[in-house]
């Protein structure tokens, strides 16, 4: 009797142990739909990331990357690499546009960063992963929305709308959002984008950049500026033709040249009266910097 009993106490304990274990199955399926479904939490794996290995530097003007601390984490960037894989258009595009674009930026940097540590601590620049004939942003490295993308195709033609089959989403500021791991890009910032916030932190975002005088300055009437306000200059002009909403529109702005763009942010510039009066009016001689091609790894 008394072996009997034992065994029906591990038979209920078998029992409960499979019931447990279904239900955490279960569980942990239904969060993966439902994080996927409203873009929730998706991107919460990847924040954490960015707050442990991207470090602020020029009090707050700019981050440098730790990439040995990635290389460490490697396993958890690759699991939100493949979740973000996972994601399919019909869901995507059940998103807002704000959901759509923070998931578009965040694969973007995501990317950047895995593609890094490939080489990585052999490199001393992204451009050191590309050959005479070749670039790192045209390599195939992003399952995303069905197909295998380069950094290019996330960039110009998700998010910029660079061809007819995108509409691409009018928003000049996401420059200072994606990063290319390069000293002279925008700060790559120490937290994911969010649909809920996303706004506030492309604004944030912008006027931490323009705030750094390293990259963009005004002496006397000379503008000096990154050379991406010149590479990309057409999209901080207004883009009335893109199928979204305009950023211009959104924000009750009109933004019809570089100047107007920047004047949305003369405090962030420190900007007198006279240089604003100078870039109103149309005075102000507008210089490009060289850009820094350099790793923004950490020292």
């Amino acid at each position: 009797m008394p072996r009997l009993a034992s065994m029906r106490r591990l038979g209920r304990l078998a029992a409960s142990s499979v019931m447990l274990l279904a239900a955490s199955v279960s569980f942990s399926v239904l969060s993966d739909e439902a994080v996927l479904k409203g873009a929730t939490g998706l991107h919460d794996p990847f924040s954490a990331l960015l707050s442990e290995h991207v470090k602020t530097i020029d009090e707050g003007a700019s981050t440098q990357v730790d990439y040995s601390g990635f290389q460490q984490n490697s396993e958890r960037l690759t699991r939100y690499l493949n979740s973000l894989a996972k994601v399919k258009q019909s869901t995507f595009d059940s998103w807002s546009e704000a959901e759509q674009l923070a998931f578009l930026i965040n694969a973007y940097n995501a990317y950047t960063i895995d593609l890094i540590l490939t080489e990585y601590p052999e490199i001393d620049s992204i451009r050191d992963l590309g050959g005479f004939f070749s670039s790192p942003w045209k390599k195939e490295i992003a399952p995303l929305l069905g197909k295998t993308r380069t950094l290019d195709e996330i960039e110009h033609e998700l998010i910029r709308g660079q061809n007819k089959q995108n509409k691409g989403y009018n928003e000049p500021r996401i420059h200072f959002a994606v990063n290319c791991a390069s000293i002279g890009c925008p700060a790559l910032r120490e937290e994911a984008y969010v649909g809920a916030k996303l706004d506030s932190q492309l604004d944030a975002q912008t006027k931490r950049f323009l705030a750094d005088t390293s990259r963009n300055r005004m002496d006397g009437n000379i503008l000096k500026l990154s050379r991406i306000f010149d590479w990309y200059r057409e999209d901080f002009e207004n883009n009335a033709g893109l199928e979204s909403k305009s950023w211009q529109d959104q924000k009750n702005v009109n933004t019809e040249n570089l100047s107007q763009f920047l004047l949305l942010y003369q405090d962030a510039l420190n900007l007198s009266e006279l240089q604003v009066l100078a870039l109103e009016q149309g005075k102000a001689d507008i210089v490009f910097l060289d850009y820094d091609w350099a790793l923004n790894a950490t020292q």
